[in-house]
């Protein structure tokens, strides 16, 4: 019998005191957070750099998807492959395009290719050759770069979070699903 805990979701009435800020904002809607809520501190530094990973991202929402889809894909993180499906939908992406990011660079789109290639290189080689970065600063400029770069840290983290404490999909999110079955 393994001694490893069971970090479940923490729900809105057991929610620690030290990260009540953030209960009704991001960190109370998903499950991840509501796990990475047994440590208050990291939650609460982790606010920061979501707001700029999430929405003030130099990529823009667009390739931000992208990049988190095949960050989620690369991992074998189921849950944050389909909530990135979900917003990947919202922003426009139709079905082709989102399958396409689980398969070979050379059958995308040549944007999603060149993003897609960056997040292969950094699980690969954990570096960015001066080809791929001449690339991804052609596309999206030398801050796109590098929050390319973050946003796939980023992920990795949450998808480590998720995969290691076994995090359970939302229930609207199951439900999505179940009306439109993710690529």
């Amino acid at each position: 019998m393994s001694d490893a805990p069971k970090l479940l979701p923490i729900s809105q009435e057991n929610w620690p005191e030290e990260a009540m800020h953030l209960r009704d904002d991001f960190a109370g809607k998903l499950n991840v957070y509501r796990v990475m809520a047994h440590h208050p501190a990291l939650l609460s530094a982790w606010a920061d750099l979501r707001q700029h990973v999430v929405k003030d991202t130099a990529l823009g929402p667009a390739f931000s998807e992208v990049v988190i889809l095949r960050t989620g894909h690369r991992l074998g993180a189921a849950y944050e492959w389909v909530h990135h499906v979900s917003r990947a939908r919202a922003l426009g992406f139709d079905e082709a395009r989102i399958a396409s990011i689980k398969g070979d660079a050379g059958e995308m789109a040549a944007d999603d290719s060149v993003l897609t290639g960056a997040v292969d290189e950094l699980f690969d080689a954990k570096r960015l050759s001066a080809e791929t970065q001449a690339a991804v600063v052609a596309l999206v400029g030398v801050e796109g770069m590098m929050d390319l770069i973050a946003t796939v840290g980023f992920y990795s983290t949450l998808g480590y979070i998720l995969q290691s404490f076994d995090t359970p999909l939302e229930d609207w999110i199951k439900a999505e699903l179940a009306a439109k079955p993710a690529p």
